[in-house]
């Protein structure tokens, strides 16, 4: 073979194997091959170890998190949906915010349906009706879930939504406990 050669063969790229996409090598691979498989047996061990505590751990009994009865409300656009009549007692709201915006919620009870607003009109005055309020969640946004546990007695209540101009704008829903 020529100088020229020979300078141009050590320039070029290794040839990989097309089979395993590595470069050709004249020494054995059996030393990394043991390392690698004596590491994923460790591996693998461990694994082991942490599938049984986790499954000893699933197989307790579940306390439940919710007390009383559950009632499902979804946010969105301008709308509170949920169940219009209730049973008295302990209740758990579940809130899902389906809308594109933070919304929160308030729990008043109020003998009319009626709330009194703020001088802007489009909202709640929240001072007026602070010793009406059962519960309320901070806003939520997009996609979350909440909880909120209430005892509510036989009446009339609200779920409001008070955020600037969404009372006004349809975020509320008349919930009958009885």
């Amino acid at each position: 073979m020529s100088a020229y050669r020979q300078q141009a063969a050590s320039r070029r790229p290794p040839r990989l194997n097309r089979l395993f996409l590595k470069p050709r090598s004249r020494t054995s691979d059996l030393p990394l091959v043991k390392r690698f498989a004596n590491s994923v047996s460790r591996l693998g061990f461990v694994a082991a170890i942490a599938a049984i505590c986790l499954s000893a751990v699933g197989c307790a009994p579940r306390q439940s998190t919710t007390r009383g009865e559950l009632v499902r409300v979804t946010e969105g656009d301008f709308r509170i949906a949920a169940t219009r009549r209730v049973a008295a007692g302990d209740i758990v709201i579940r809130v899902k915010n389906r809308g594109p915006d933070a919304h929160e919620l308030i729990v008043v009870k109020t003998e009319t349906g009626r709330l009194p607003l703020r001088g802007d009109g489009l909202t709640v005055d929240e001072d007026a009706v602070q010793h009406d309020e059962v519960g309320a969640l901070e806003p939520g946004s997009p996609g979350s879930v909440r909880e909120l546990h209430v005892r509510l007695t036989p009446g009339r209540y609200v779920l409001l939504c008070n955020m600037s101009g969404h009372y006004m704008g349809g975020m509320h829903r008349t919930l009958v406990v009885r």
